[in-house]
């Protein structure tokens, strides 16, 4: 029987503190397109894959001729920030040590290629960092099961062997569609109250709080 372990990811909001970057760019896309979307709407649908984004904040009977300009401006906009993404504390520590309790560490992001390059390099940590399930990668984001499924094939282990981490309730409902223990965090700025209610086993402050109390968290319960 194997015994690899996988600790499984999300990147914005959970191991960067991107997330109101992401709003405010989304919002300025939207409104460079003639649409008013209150920010907290905005917030509250990040961690959607883009196409899953605007039609959740836009609905199924907009003219998705203007999805593509959308997501163009988004990425433009957003891709100011490339070079000065802020990793949050601890992201890249909490890794390394998780990998060396015998962790392999994936990530699964709604990220596609070029977004994720600038994220791995705030986090400093792709000398633990097995592989990512992005965007790119998947039929369907999240709250879709996809991309924890993928996170785990990139693992080789069943959904009993491992650990999601994230910041969203998208995050949390995929993590429990692919049956994986999930853990929380608050960076994201979503409440606590919300991410239980959407699967949750467990909420940390943020990852340094995570890595403070590892020993008494769900990764110390799957050792």
């Amino acid at each position: 029987m194997s015994t690899k372990r996988a600790a499984i990811f999300d990147v914005d909001g959970t191991l960067v503190d991107t997330n109101h970057l992401h709003v405010v760019t989304w919002w300025e896309a939207f409104r460079q397109a003639g649409h008013r979307v209150p920010m907290r709407e905005v917030h509250r649908a990040v961690g959607l894959g883009s196409d899953d984004l605007i039609e959740h904040l836009l609905g199924k009977d907009r003219d998705p001729e203007g999805d593509g300009q959308l997501k163009a401006a988004h990425h433009a906009l957003y891709a100011t920030f490339f070079d000065r993404l802020p990793a949050l504390e601890d992201a890249g520590e909490l890794l390394r040590t998780l990998a060396g309790r015998g962790w392999e560490i994936v990530l699964a992001t709604s990220a596609g290629d070029a977004e994720l390059s600038a994220l791995r390099r705030a986090i400093d940590a792709d000398d633990v960092i097995l592989g990512a399930a992005s965007a790119d990668d998947v039929r369907s984001g999240k709250p879709a099961p996809d991309p924890v499924a993928r996170a785990r094939e990139l693992a080789g282990v069943p959904s009993g062997r491992a650990v999601f981490v994230g910041d969203t309730v998208w995050d949390m409902k995929a993590a429990a569609r692919d049956g994986v223990m999930s853990v929380a965090v608050l960076s994201g700025g979503i409440p606590r109250a919300d991410l239980e209610e959407a699967g949750a086993d467990a909420v940390h402050r943020d990852v340094a709080d995570l890595l403070d109390h590892l020993d008494t968290s769900v990764f110390a319960d799957r050792e």
